[in-house]
C-alpha cells in the first residue's frame, strides 16, 4: 500500500507544482481553484496517513509563489559542443576538402545561425525536466524555471509513447520586432537599453525572478540533439521531421544541398536577406547530413568535425561623401561628421556618421566627394571606415574646419587652455547649443522629464515662449498655447500640455546631483555630482567654493573643479538657480535619515545590467549607503560588480585581481550580513 501511495503522492507534487507555476509566474492557470484545492487537500491527507513519505519540499509545506532561479551549475548529459568557424569561400572550401576526403559524395543540410543564447533542454518521458545554458560544454548553469516561461517551448512533447530521454540543443533569441518593443519600454521607465537582441536574450534568461523572464517574449528554436533513449535519427533532416511532430519548435530556413555550390548558393542568398528574417542571424551553418557520416567524421576536443559555421563579415557597403558637416553640442563643441548619400547598411538608411574630430579625418585621408565605405560597427553605429581611392576623379576637396559656428556665426575657438576641441563661444544664445540643453535636461540621465524631447525643445524655443533654461519652470498653459506643437487643431490645449506641466512639477522634486547634472556644467556628470551634492550639500555652498575645495572632493579633481568655478562666475548662470530655486528645483540636499554606512569606505565599479537597479539608481545606493561609484577599474576599487552583458571592465578587474561580485553578493555587502 506505501508503494502505491508513494507513487500517487509523486504524482500529485508533480501535478500541483506545475500548476502553481503556471499560476503564479507564466499567470496562465489551467485549473479552476476547486480543482487545484482537490488537489492539494489529496496530498495532504496522503501524507498525514503516511508522515514517513512527506517530502521536506513537499508544496503542502512550502508557499506557492516561492519559484527562484539560482543558476545552480549542473553537468550536460552528453558534452554540448561548439561549432568552427570559416570567414571566406577559400575557408569553406578546405572545410569541404577534408570532409570529402573522408566521406564520398556527402549531401549538407544548410541553416541559419540564429544570434542567440546556446541552450540545453533534457526532455524525460515526454516532460522538459532541466534547461542549461552551454557553459563550458560539460557544465552549464540550470535556467529551468526560465526557459518554462518560453511561449513557444512545450512543457511536454506530443507523443503517446515519447522518448525515453533526449537532449534538445538550441538557441533563445529575441524577434527583433519584440526586441524593439523591449527596449522602448525600458527607455520608458528610464532602465538600461539592451544593446542588442542577442545581449537582451542572455539578460532576460538570467532572471532570478522567472516572473521577470516570464514577461519577455523570447523565443527558441531547436537544431540539434545529444543524449537520446528511445528515439533515433537516419539524417539531420530526418531529427528536424521527427523534433517536429513531437512539438518542438524547428526552423523551417533549411535546405539539403547536394553540392557546394547549393551550399554556396544558400549563403549567398541570405547574406542579401539578412533582414528579412526575423531574428538577428550572424552567419549560415552547414552541417553533414548524414548521422552515419556524421559519426565517421567524428569530432575535434571542441567541435564536430561535420559542421562548420559560415561567418557574415560586418556589413559594409559604399557611398557618396557629399559633404561634411559639423554639430554644435550643448557645451559648445564643434564636432564634424559625415553627411552621405542615403545607403542602406546592416537593415536601416543612413545618412550621417560621425567623424569625432579633424584629426580623425585626416587620419582616415577622407575627402569631400571621395566614395567611401560604411559599416555599422555591431550593426549599430554608422562608421566611416575610409575612402574608395580608385574612384577618385580630382573633383574631391579636404575638409576644412569652419572659423564660424554655423548657427549663431559667433567666433570658433578652444576655450581653455588644454582644450583639444574647438567651441562656439555664445553659450547664452547660440540656438544650437539652447536646444541642446533644453533637450538635456529633459533626458533620463538628468531631470527626466517626459514630453520635453528634441521637438518639444525646438518648439519652445522657436516660439519665444522660453529664451533659455532658466524659464523652463514658469510654464503655464498660457505660454504653452503660443506654439502649434502643444495645441489642438481646435485651438485647445493638446494632452502634452498637462502631460509636460506634470512632469515639471516632478523634476522639481529631483535630487540635488541632478539638478546639477541638467545644469550642463562641463565635466560634470552624474558621478561628480553625486560627490559635490553629498561633500555640499547645496548650489550655494558649491557656488562658493574655492578651485582647491573643489578638487580636494573624491571624484571631482582639479578640471572639474576649474570648470565648476567658471561655471558659476558667469551672470546669467547664476540666473538661472536662482529662477530654479524660486520655482520650487531642489538646489539644497533634502535631509534624509541616514542610512546604514555599510558601505562606508568601499568603491565599486559596476558593469552590465542590474537586475533590481538601474544604472543611476545603482550609483546612489553605492552613495547613500556610504560607498563610492567609479567609473573605472583601478587597484583602488575594492569591488567590481558584475550584471548581465558585462564589458571589458571585468576583464580589467580579473587582470589586476580585483574582487568580482554579483548582485546577490552586492545586496548582503549591502544589508550588511557578509
Amino acid at each position: 500500500m506505501s508503494n502505491v501511495a508513494r507513487h500517487r503522492m509523486g504524482e500529485l507534487i508533480n501535478e500541483i507544482r506545475d500548476h502553481q507555476f503556471k499560476y503564479y509566474v507564466l499567470d496562465a492557470p489551467t485549473l479552476t481553484d476547486a480543482q487545484f484545492d482537490a488537489l492539494l487537500i489529496e496530498l495532504t491527507e496522503l501524507e498525514a496517513k503516511f508522515p514517513q513519505l512527506r517530502e521536506a519540499d513537499s508544496p503542502t509545506q512550502n508557499v506557492g509563489g516561492g519559484f527562484s532561479t539560482q543558476f545552480e551549475q549542473r553537468d550536460h548529459i552528453e558534452k554540448m559542443m561548439s561549432l568552427d568557424n570559416v570567414f571566406d569561400t577559400q575557408e569553406l572550401v578546405a572545410w569541404f576538402d577534408r570532409v570529402e576526403k573522408e566521406v564520398t559524395k556527402p549531401t549538407y543540410l544548410c541553416e541559419l545561425k540564429v544570434d542567440g543564447l546556446a541552450i540545453n533542454l533534457t526532455y524525460e518521458n515526454g516532460q522538459l525536466i532541466r534547461g542549461l545554458t552551454r557553459g563550458n560544454g560539460v557544465t552549464g548553469e540550470d535556467v529551468t524555471l526560465n526557459v518554462k516561461t518560453i511561449r513557444n517551448l512545450p512543457h511536454a512533447l506530443k507523443a503517446a509513447n515519447p522518448p525515453a530521454l533526449i537532449e534538445v540543443r538550441g538557441e533563445v533569441f529575441f524577434p527583433l520586432a519584440a526586441f524593439n518593443e523591449l527596449n522602448d519600454s525600458l527607455e520608458e521607465l528610464g532602465k538600461p537599453l539592451f544593446a542588442n537582441p542577442r545581449n537582451g536574450a542572455a539578460g532576460s534568461l538570467r532572471q532570478k525572478d522567472p516572473r521577470v523572464s516570464a514577461q519577455r517574449p523570447l523565443s527558441v528554436v531547436v537544431h540539434g540533439v545529444g543524449a537520446r533513449e528511445g528515439i533515433e535519427f537516419d539524417s539531420q533532416s530526418d531529427a528536424y521531421a521527427k523534433l517536429a511532430k513531437l512539438g518542438l519548435p524547428t526552423s523551417d530556413r533549411f535546405k539539403i544541398c547536394a553540392t557546394r555550390a547549393d551550399v554556396e548558393n544558400f549563403i549567398k542568398y541570405y547574406e542579401e536577406h539578412r533582414h528579412d528574417v526575423e531574428h538577428e542571424i550572424d552567419g549560415v551553418v552547414i552541417k553533414v547530413d548524414s548521422i552515419s557520416e556524421q559519426q565517421q567524421l567524428g569530432f575535434t576536443s571542441r567541435a564536430p568535425k561535420w559542421a562548420i559555421a559560415f561567418k557574415y563579415p560586418p556589413e559594409e557597403v559604399t557611398t557618396k561623401l557629399l559633404d561634411i558637416k559639423v554639430s554644435i553640442g550643448r557645451t559648445g563643441r564643434v564636432t564634424p561628421f559625415a553627411f552621405m548619400e542615403p545607403v542602406k547598411v546592416a537593415g536601416s538608411t543612413v545618412t550621417n556618421a560621425t567623424l569625432h574630430n579633424a584629426e580623425e579625418i585626416v587620419r582616415k585621408g577622407v575627402l569631400i566627394g571621395d566614395v567611401v565605405v560604411i559599416r555599422k560597427a555591431g550593426d549599430v553605429i554608422p562608421e566611416v571606415l575610409g575612402p574608395v581611392i580608385e574612384h577618385r576623379t580630382g573633383a574631391e576637396r579636404a575638409f576644412v574646419m569652419p572659423t564660424h559656428c554655423p548657427e549663431c556665426a559667433s567666433e570658433l575657438r578652444a576655450i581653455s587652455t588644454g582644450d583639444v576641441d574647438i567651441r562656439c563661444p555664445n553659450t547664452q544664445s547660440c540656438p544650437a547649443q539652447l536646444r541642446e540643453r533644453i533637450y538635456y535636461i529633459g533626458s533620463r540621465a538628468a531631470l527626466d522629464i517626459d514630453v520635453l524631447g528634441f521637438e518639444a525643445a525646438v518648439a519652445l524655443l522657436d516660439s519665444k515662449i522660453i529664451t533659455d533654461e532658466s524659464d523652463l519652470f514658469d510654464l503655464t498653459e498660457e505660454k504653452l498655447a503660443k506654439s502649434e506643437f502643444f495645441v489642438k487643431k481646435d485651438g485647445t490645449a493638446g494632452a502634452n500640455v498637462a502631460k509636460l506641466l506634470a512632469a515639471l512639477e516632478e523634476a522639481k522634486k529631483q535630487p540635488l546631483w541632478r539638478t546639477l547634472v541638467a545644469l550642463s556644467i562641463r565635466h560634470v556628470g552624474p558621478t561628480a555630482a553625486q560627490a559635490l551634492a553629498t561633500n555640499f550639500a547645496s548650489i550655494e555652498k558649491i557656488s562658493t567654493s574655492s578651485t582647491d575645495e573643489l578638487a580636494a572632493v573624491d571624484g571631482v579633481g582639479a578640471t572639474i573643479a576649474q570648470s565648476i568655478v567658471e561655471w558659476f562666475a558667469v551672470d546669467w548662470h547664476r540666473e538661472i538657480i536662482k529662477k530654479w530655486s524660486k520655482a520650487g528645483v531642489t538646489v539644497v540636499q533634502k535631509e534624509t535619515a541616514q542610512l546604514p554606512q555599510t558601505l562606508a569606505g568601499l568603491t565599486f565599479v559596476v558593469t552590465g545590467g542590474l537586475e533590481s537597479f538601474t544604472r543611476d539608481g545603482i550609483s546612489e545606493t553605492i552613495a547613500a549607503h556610504g560607498g563610492k561609484a567609479a567609473s573605472a577599474v583601478s587597484k583602488k576599487t575594492d569591488y567590481v560588480l558584475v550584471g548581465t552583458d558585462p564589458g571589458s571592465k571585468l576583464a580589467k578587474a580579473q587582470e589586476i585581481g580585483v574582487p568580482v561580485i554579483d548582485e546577490a553578493r552586492f545586496k548582503q555587502l549591502l544589508l550588511g550580513t557578509a
